[in-house]
């Protein structure tokens, strides 16, 4: 089948990555990224080991959460808007795409309405480009002091998308510099905060990711082929 050997050769790639920067590949978690694939298809890859599933539209994760729930952990790793937090807050293991304070404040209303706290990640737009999502690096700081306050959100890594390139290692300098950030952020000691999370690595760049620090990876198309949008 070919999600299981797909499934196999990243692991492969993830383990010898991992040997690369003397780390252990057990402790590198494969978010797989099942945006436009079918709830059968899904099905599949959690036959053969995904554990966790990653949507970029809260549409999709609702629908096909309606029909697998439990199966799997759900990670909302796309842009989140304010009006559409209320559909995803009890169904989500974890929020990719916290990306300003108006949207950490909406989260922790619509949290605390449930008594839940939820777990999230920082976006950071390392790259600067205008068509990413992300605060920027320079704010980052002042960001996690404006949240810190915030009783049902807590902060538990960064999160970042590389610019896309055909040749990978060109990455690099951007999960290089989000490492950086996250140490600072680690050091710096925020309330609600606990650095233990970098999700940054596609397809195409996951390799260079895991060399520079990720320890989730989102994984679409390597895992299920390529998808016509």
């Amino acid at each position: 089948m070919a999600v299981f050997d797909n499934l196999q050769l990243i692991k492969e790639k993830i383990k010898q990555s991992a040997i690369k920067s003397s780390r252990n590949a057990e402790d590198i978690q494969i978010i797989a990224v099942t945006k436009t694939v079918d709830i059968e298809l899904i099905q599949k890859a959690i036959d053969v080991g995904i554990t966790d599933v990653g949507e970029n539209r809260v549409q999709e994760l609702t629908r096909k959460y309606d029909v697998l729930s439990d199966k799997v952990k759900w990670h909302l790793i796309g842009h989140l808007q304010k009006n559409k937090v209320k559909y995803i807050i009890d169904k989500v293991e974890l929020i990719h795409s916290l990306d300003s304070y108006d949207l950490a404040l909406e989260i922790n209303r619509r949290a605390g309405d449930i008594n839940r706290i939820i777990n999230c990640l920082v976006q950071v737009n390392v790259s600067g480009e205008e068509s990413k999502y992300g605060i920027s690096p320079d704010e980052v700081n002042r960001f996690f002091e404006s949240i810190e306050d915030l009783k049902y959100v807590h902060v538990v890594g960064l999160m970042t998308i590389a610019p896309y390139t055909e040749e990978k290692e060109e990455t690099r300098i951007y999960f290089k510099k989000l490492k950086d950030i996250y140490n600072n952020v680690a050091k710096l000691g925020f309330k609600n905060t606990s650095m233990k999370y970098l999700s940054m690595g596609m397809s195409n760049d996951f390799e260079v990711a895991i060399e520079e620090g990720a320890n989730l990876v989102r994984i679409g198309s390597a895992i299920f082929g390529e998808r016509e949008y």
